[in-house]
């Protein structure tokens, strides 16, 4: 089993609501991301980009995704209106997932899932088998939890490591 060699929540006391995040627009799943995997990487690694020589993977967990944007295309289509490009760009969970990795320098898989059973233990599996195929030395495990309207609502991000996890 892995290490647990950072660990960080959004929010966390004093928290807003995370910064914009250039690139994605509408709504707050992206900015949420990108704000509580930050503040993970910076408490392992301090400023960015990550050291060199460490291949870290990025596995982002959610049910469902970005819900307020894909709301917000299907009422735009459903409409006759017109989709902004952005939205195209940020439909998938993995752009920003990817957007992490390119602004950290982290050069290792990117993974989503939409987990069927408890989120945490999918995203530990997917993370543990990344760590244990050789496919990187550490893991980035990036949890966001949504409200019933699919507003997220919070996320925690983990970084794995080598060893026994407690």
């Amino acid at each position: 089993m892995s290490a647990v060699l950072a660990e960080a929540r959004w929010p966390e006391p004093g928290d807003g609501p995370p910064a914009a995040l250039p690139g994605f627009v509408h709504s707050p799943f992206a900015p949420l991301v990108a704000a509580v995997a930050d503040r993970c990487l910076t408490r392992r690694y301090g400023a960015r980009p990550a050291p060199a020589g460490t291949t870290c993977a990025v596995v982002l967990v959610s049910a469902a995704g970005d819900r307020p944007s894909a709301a917000h295309v299907r009422a735009t289509v459903a409409a006759g209106g017109r989709v902004g490009p952005l939205f195209f760009f940020q439909s998938v969970p993995n752009s920003v997932a990817g957007h992490v990795a390119a602004r950290w320098g982290l050069d290792g898989p990117v993974v989503c899932l939409s987990p069927t059973g408890d989120p945490r233990a999918d995203g530990l599996a997917q993370a543990d088998l990344l760590l244990y195929d050789g496919d990187a030395d550490e893991a980035l495990l990036v949890e966001i939890e949504e409200a019933p309207d699919g507003t997220p609502t919070g996320a925690v991000a983990v970084l794995l490591g080598g060893g026994t996890r407690q």
